[in-house]
């Protein structure tokens, strides 16, 4: 079965929707190096419409103009690129197809292909939300900026039921950002205060 892993730039305060304002000053060598880990771990990226419009808009180019981000551009170009849209759209950017049929049906097809080794979902926060919402996401790859953007959208909307999320690894960059892989776990078993109570700092 393939991991489906959601990989998003952060800030402290749960915003998802990347300022450049705030999002390049902490990008250094370290956070280069676990984006590209985080895409090796795939051959499937599972985009957003407006994600996959910003994609297209200069990674073809960038691959073109051959500078120093030339081999990443390629390596997005060649890797199969679903997309997530409500709305026909005619794909310039090779390796580009749009999702067929329902998004949670479609995501456990990808899942159960004995062919695909992983799936990514890069940036694209309404398709992740559906897929936590669904349970269908394996890992959370979070690269916490240590800012609070104070607006944009947030990774965690509002509902019912809270996620519960166990921590498989974390690493701290100089910048002060972190790194921070979860996976989804079940929620602990229900403890009261007074279960706790011989825990709280007994004062001066």
């Amino acid at each position: 079965m393939a991991k489906v892993i959601s990989t998003l730039f952060i800030s402290a305060d749960g915003v998802a929707e990347i300022d450049p304002d705030w999002h390049f000053p902490y990008f250094d060598e370290n956070m280069g190096r676990a984006v590209g880990e985080d895409y090796d771990t795939s051959d499937v990226l599972l985009i957003g419409r407006e994600t996959y419009d910003s994609f297209a808009g200069a990674w073809p180019e960038r691959e073109a103009a051959g500078g120093e981000d030339a081999g990443f551009a390629k390596q997005l170009g060649d890797v199969r690129k679903v997309v997530v849209s409500r709305q026909p759209l005619e794909f310039t950017w090779r390796n580009s197809e749009l999702v067929e049929g329902d998004l949670v049906d479609a995501v456990a097809a990808l899942k159960a292909d004995a062919g695909i080794k992983g799936i990514l979902i890069p940036g694209s926060i309404s398709v992740v939300q559906q897929l936590l919402a669904a349970g269908l996401v394996d890992e959370l790859r979070l690269l916490v900026h240590p800012v609070a953007a104070r607006k944009g959208r947030r990774l965690f909307d509002d509902g019912d039921t809270p996620y519960h999320l166990r921590v498989t690894a974390t690493e701290v960059f100089p910048t002060g950002a972190i790194r921070v892989i979860y996976t989804p776990t079940d929620a602990p078993a229900t403890v009261t205060y007074d279960e706790v109570t011989d825990l709280v700092p007994a004062g001066e």
